[in-house]
C-alpha cells in the first residue's frame, strides 16, 4: 500500500518521496494500517443484508431475549475440520522463527454446538466425515442434556444438516432448527469459537503425534466454558457484525 501511494503522489504531483515520508503523511492524514477483511461476494448485496437484518430482528433475537430469560436454550451448531498440520501466526521474536510440519492429511472432525448463554459446548466427533448421522447424534446429546426445555439450534444450510433424516430427527426430539440465511457466517456464533480453539492451541504449536494434535483441541473445546470462560464471555458476544455500513473495495 506503502508502495501504491508513493507512485500516485508522484504521478499527480511529479514529487518522489521516500515510503517513511509516505508513512508519516498517512499517518498525519489520520490513516492507519489495518487488516483487510473480507465479505461472503453475496452478502455484499443490498437485499441479501436485508434478508439477514430481518433474519436477526426477527427471528435470532427474540429467541435470545428468552434464553436470557431463561425460558428457552439456544444454541449455535457448525461442523469444524482441523488437519494436522503447520498453523502459522505471528509471534515476537529476535529471529524469525520455524515449526516443523507434520506429514500427512490426518483430520480431527468437530461438529459442536454452543449454548448462547451458558456458553457449555456439546461435540461429536470424529476422523472421517460429519454427515446426517453426525447431526442426529448430537441433537440427541442436546436433548438429554436439556431435558423438559425449549430448545432452538442455529445452524448453517448445509445439506448434510437440513436433509429428510435430520429434519425428522430433530421433530422427534422436539428441537427447533432455526436455519441461517445463505451466506451468513458471521451471525453464527460458534465460528468465533472455532477461531478461538486455533489460536489457543494449534497457532504456532507442533504436535509430531495426531493423538496428542487431537487431545489438544479435544482439552481446550471441554475447558473452555470453565478455565476460559471470561474469555469466551467477551468473544461470544450477542454483538453480531453487519456489513450494512462498511467500505467494499472491488480492487
Amino acid at each position: 500500500m506503502v508502495a501504491e501511494a508513493q507512485q500516485a503522489i508522484k504521478d499527480q504531483t511529479d514529487i518522489e518521496r521516500s515510503p517513511a515520508q509516505i508513512q508519516a503523511f498517512m499517518k498525519r492524514l489520520g490513516m492507519k494500517c489495518r487488516k483487510v477483511g473480507h465479505v461472503p461476494g453475496r452478502a455484499a448485496n443490498s437485499d441479501k443484508q436485508a434478508e439477514q437484518e430481518t433474519f436477526q430482528t426477527q427471528e435470532l433475537e427474540p429467541r435470545l431475549a428468552e434464553a436470557k430469560a431463561g425460558k428457552r436454550r439456544v444454541l449455535f451448531m457448525d461442523a469444524a475440520h482441523f488437519v494436522l498440520g503447520a498453523y502459522l501466526s505471528m509471534v515476537w521474536c529476535f529471529t524469525r522463527l520455524f515449526i516443523a510440519s507434520p506429514s500427512g492429511r490426518q483430520r480431527f472432525n468437530v461438529l459442536g454446538a454452543v449454548d448462547a448463554v451458558t456458553k457449555e459446548i456439546l461435540t461429536v466427533t470424529n476422523e472421517t466425515y460429519i454427515n446426517a448421522e453426525s447431526v442426529c447424534l448430537l441433537l440427541t446429546k442436546i436433548a438429554a442434556r436439556y431435558v423438559g426445555e425449549k430448545i432452538t439450534i442455529v445452524l448453517d444450510n448445509a445439506r448434510y444438516q437440513k436433509c429428510g433424516l435430520v429434519l425428522q430427527h430433530a421433530a422427534k426430539l422436539g428441537i427447533e432448527l432455526l436455519f441461517l440465511p445463505s451466506y451468513s457466517p458471521h451471525l453464527n456464533l460458534i465460528e468465533r469459537l472455532w477461531r478461538y480453539v486455533r489460536k489457543e492451541c494449534l497457532y504456532s504449536k507442533y504436535y509430531p503425534k495426531f493423538d496428542g494434535f487431537k487431545q489438544a483441541i479435544e482439552d481446550c473445546i471441554q475447558n473452555a466454558h470453565t478455565k476460559h470462560r471470561d474469555k469466551l464471555e467477551s468473544l461470544l458476544t450477542w454483538n453480531f457484525q453487519s456489513f450494512k455500513k462498511v467500505q467494499i473495495s472491488t480492487i
